[in-house]
């Protein structure tokens, strides 16, 4: 899967070069995939921004770039055959589009420091993302589609793991369980209520016909549906959190706006755009009130206090967070942090999000980290929390006992990229190529196919 990732972050980065020359490039045509041109200039620009951001390129970067975006255009080709490209929405880019800003915010800190480190605003980051993830989106259908549904049953790990040499059982690194306790800093009513009555001031514009609502939401909403005018994909009850859910499902009519629904995202106003059965399209304007510094540092030091508690033994970390913490979703498991990549509790310290694993880094097992701020990927919000090194296993060979889940994925994932292999292979002889004469780096190609003599 990693290998299957990484291919899928370079496309990320590949399909924003565009294809647009520099300056002091002549351009011309390198590569042809079926009807689709590889531009100089795209392996110029993309050869560059591996180089600034300090990507590694394993080989040569003319044979390397120019490949990588052959295979994503014979993904593309494919995904357009099976129709995958049109089961991926506007509503559904910009949702991803909204979680990678968010990813990105709760790297690098705040959403001020990202816009400084990048020199543009999340509004242009959104704007350059868009493609960019539409074309990761459907290379990630068109790959789930060739790969199908591998299941593995727990003696057919152990069989292939018994079939491993040394070399070839994998090495797994120092993993860690984290438990957490998050809080909300308290909003202000004053801040509520301007929130609301800035929706309740859209709301009348709207119904007024002074405006529409998808002009509203572009400039107004928080959310990175704004961008396609507040539109939502069709989305049935259970994809919804449930107050949303409860207001959308029972619009009628489309010239009326709702109304101001709260949600843990924030405070929305929603107008219906059409109903099929239990499905219901919808445009909403999300509103996200302040927290004032103040609210926040009151909520820091009301976690150091609960920190000093749970060390002076008044009551434990489980009793804390399954009372005190607001994140519903480590409430229920006495805070313990899962990952989302694997389903399970462990982490590597570079999957963590980057202030946990900065807060826990110094940690022994069983201590408690200072307070600090993060963002919740889950909704974006700025959010107060503790937490505490729950486990720590340090790096070794796998074992079957230890690592049950860590080798099942492993051996999926190889199954995987087997398959995906084969059929690019495949792909390559029903697919018309052609590679001018000083670009055929054959020996530097991973799939020798792209040259046909």
């Amino acid at each position: 899967m990693k290998n299957r990732n990484l291919l899928l972050c370079l496309m990320l980065a590949l399909a924003g070069t565009g294809l647009q020359a520099q300056d002091n490039v002549i351009d011309e045509v390198v590569w042809v995939v079926g009807n689709e041109a590889i531009l100089k200039s795209d392996v110029e620009n993309m050869r560059r921004e591996m180089v600034e951001s300090g990507q590694r390129i394993d080989g040569d970067p003319y044979a390397v770039i120019p490949e990588l975006l052959a295979i994503q255009k014979l993904y593309l080709h494919q995904a357009h055959i099976d129709s995958i490209d049109v089961k991926v929405t506007d509503a559904d880019v910009l949702n991803n589009v909204d979680k990678e800003i968010n990813r990105r915010i709760s790297a690098i800190g705040s959403q001020e420091k990202l816009e400084q480190y990048a020199n543009k605003t999340i509004k242009q980051m959104r704007d350059d993302l868009r493609e960019q993830m539409r074309t990761q989106m459907i290379v990630q259908l068109t790959q789930e589609s060739i790969v199908g549904d591998i299941k593995l049953t727990p003696a057919e790990v152990r069989r292939r793991y018994e079939k491993m040499s040394e070399d070839e059982i994998p090495y797994v690194p120092t993993e860690v369980e984290v438990q957490i306790i998050t809080q909300q800093p308290e909003i202000p009513q004053e801040e509520i209520d301007y929130v609301k009555q800035k929706l309740r001031d859209i709301t009348e514009k709207i119904q007024s016909g002074e405006t529409t609502f998808a002009i509203q939401a572009l400039i107004n909403s928080q959310d990175g549906s704004a961008m396609n005018g507040g539109e939502l994909p069709f989305y049935g009850k259970g994809e919804m959190v449930p107050e949303f859910a409860a207001v959308a499902l029972n619009l009628t009519d489309p010239n009326k706006i709702s109304k101001i629904v709260e949600t843990e995202f924030g405070y929305h106003i929603i107008q219906l755009i059409e109903k099929r059965g239990d499905r219901v399209k919808v445009r909403h304007i999300l509103m996200k009130p302040v927290v004032p510094q103040e609210n926040i540092d009151a909520t820091l030091l009301r976690l150091d206090s609960i920190a000093d508690d749970i060390r002076n033994g008044k009551f434990t970390f489980d009793q804390a967070a399954s009372a005190l913490s607001s994140d519903k979703d480590t409430r229920a498991n006495f805070g313990i942090m899962s990952n989302p990549n694997t389903g399970g509790s462990r982490f590597e310290m570079q999957d963590l999000p980057q202030e946990v694993a900065k807060a826990v880094f110094p940690l022994n097992v069983g201590e408690i980290s200072k307070p600090f701020i993060m963002i919740d990927p889950k909704n974006g919000k700025q959010v107060c929390a503790i937490a505490k090194l729950k486990t720590k296993v340090n790096g070794h060979k796998a074992t079957v006992q230890e690592d049950f889940q860590t080798l099942k994925n492993m051996m999926v994932n190889e199954l995987s990229e087997e398959k995906l292999q084969k059929w690019i292979v495949e792909k390559q002889k029903t697919t018309y190529i052609r590679i001018n004469d000083n670009w055929k780096k054959k020996g530097e190609f991973k799939y020798p196919g792209w040259i046909k003599d």
